[in-house]
């Protein structure tokens, strides 16, 4: 039954006009009461970046229906912060960040304007949810997977959500029918080997594309590129504490 108690944040990087934010609005819709604050262009790749020197702007749109919604010049992090402290009456109950067009697993994360929104949700001490799916096709059905997108926000909704916690979750590049399960995984260590390509525009002029291989580093199974490669849907519990704890003493005897 649907909870209209439960007020839930959706914001994306791909734009307010995505496919992947339209299938995110109809599931949570059916969870809660959903207002959308989100880009009003692409911002993937962006990462936690916020907008400091021009005017943000704000403006309502339509295209969900009945569902309060506003497009933003700023960045996805920008459109978390605009919906907290200036259109949403109280802190919302759950932020969902997505779905994007292609996969943020591994130290994806760290370029990401899907989960760096997510990440400024859970900064807030908010539950937080970034869904991303292997697939950069623009014929991508998201909607196929609405059964386990609907568990995964029904779960977060109903238990005791950790406190400055987000999850990563990515949806393998595989038919509904042919999902393994959703698994718990640690963050794969894998990183892009970038190498730039050297081009000319029509005037001679030289410019770069960036391009490269993405590979993973000692792999695991208990990874999320294990369990994707493998047809699962991951999830990772992300935080936004950096400090390396392990080697924390041993830095610090480095001053004394």
């Amino acid at each position: 039954m649907k909870n209209m108690e439960k007020l839930i944040l959706v914001t994306n990087d791909d734009s307010v006009n995505a496919k992947g934010i339209q299938s995110l609005v109809k599931i949570a819709s059916t969870l809660g009461r959903v207002v959308v604050v989100a880009p009003d262009k692409p911002q993937s790749g962006m990462g936690h970046a916020i907008t400091l020197s021009d005017p943000i702007r704000l403006n309502r749109v339509w295209m969900f229906g009945e569902v309060e919604a506003y497009s933003s010049s700023g960045t996805p992090v920008d459109c978390v912060k605009l919906a907290i402290y200036e259109v949403l009456e109280r802190k919302p109950d759950l932020v969902l960040s997505g779905i994007n067009h292609g996969e943020n697993s591994s130290t994806n994360v760290l370029y990401s304007g899907t989960m760096s929104a997510a990440i400024e949700g859970a900064m807030e001490g908010l539950p937080s949810i970034g869904f991303s799916l292997a697939d950069f096709s623009s014929e991508a059905d998201f909607m196929q997977y609405e059964t386990y997108v609907s568990r995964i926000i029904s779960k977060a909704l109903e238990e005791d959500f950790p406190k400055f916690t987000c999850l990563n979750v990515n949806i393998p590049n595989v038919p509904a029918s042919d999902i393994a399960g959703i698994k718990v995984c640690t963050q794969a260590h894998a990183f892009w080997a970038d190498r730039f390509d050297k081009r000319e525009d029509q005037f001679g002029r030289p410019y770069y594309w960036l391009t490269g291989e993405f590979g993973e580093v000692n792999p695991r199974e208990d990874s999320d590129l294990h369990a994707l490669n493998r047809g699962f849907i991951s999830i990772v519990p992300t935080q936004f504490d950096l400090t390396n704890y392990q080697i924390l003493d041993e830095i610090k005897n480095w001053y004394t």
